[in-house]
């Protein structure tokens, strides 16, 4: 039986969050349409929120803490990306964004990435395909083709928009593990196995 490691990473700020109450509905429903295809499961869920000021850091310093790296590397060794953002000024948050920038080249380089959000109004969906999808298309991410939104009114129990979500989120996560089931683990080469010349630093500065 082949075991797989899935990544969830949330921007969500506030606790309670939607966009973490998201991320978790998407990992169970991807945990569950693996095991059903005969895989094992691991799951690893990063809270970008306990990691802001270390990402701060690391977009000043150029190199982040040995908290930060361990998430990084998580993130690098995965089989898929479970990725949610809540939505600000119709874009995903800066949070969000700083995570992504101090990822090391590469590392989501044809990694099956499932992308969601969360926002205020319906209205704010548009931020998977204007805004999400083309950041994940030029880090070269294989982004699925469903992406899922929710809004305030799908968190309703019995309605149709909370119908509406559960479809999605189990369309999406179907699509996830079947990206994941039929690719070979990743892997991650050891940087210090190949450090960069000490000219190459040099004239990179």
């Amino acid at each position: 039986m082949t075991r797989r490691l899935i990544a969830v990473v949330s921007a969500g700020l506030r606790q309670p969050s939607s966009t973490l109450l998201l991320a978790e509905r998407l990992t169970a429903a991807t945990r569950a349409a693996l095991e059903r295809l005969g895989a094992e499961v691991d799951v690893e869920s990063v809270e970008l929120r306990d990691h802001g000021h270390h990402l701060l850091n690391n977009m000043i310093t150029g190199y982040p803490s040995e908290k930060l790296r361990r998430v990084l590397d998580t993130v690098a060794r995965a089989d898929g990306l479970i990725a949610v953002t809540p939505t600000f000024s119709a874009s995903y948050s800066g949070l969000f964004k700083m995570f992504f920038d101090v990822l090391d080249e590469g590392v989501l380089e044809d990694k099956p990435v499932l992308m969601a959000a969360t926002g205020g109004t319906a209205r704010h969906s548009l931020v998977l395909d204007h805004e999400m999808r083309p950041l994940f298309s030029y880090l070269r991410a294989a982004v699925l083709t469903t992406g899922v939104f929710a809004a305030p009114e799908d968190w309703g129990s019995g309605q149709a928009s909370a119908v509406s979500l559960a479809r999605r989120t189990e369309r999406a996560a179907g699509e996830l593990a079947r990206e994941v089931n039929r690719r070979d683990t990743p892997v991650v080469e050891d940087p210090y196995m190949s450090p960069t010349p000490f000219e190459d630093l040099l004239a990179g500065g």
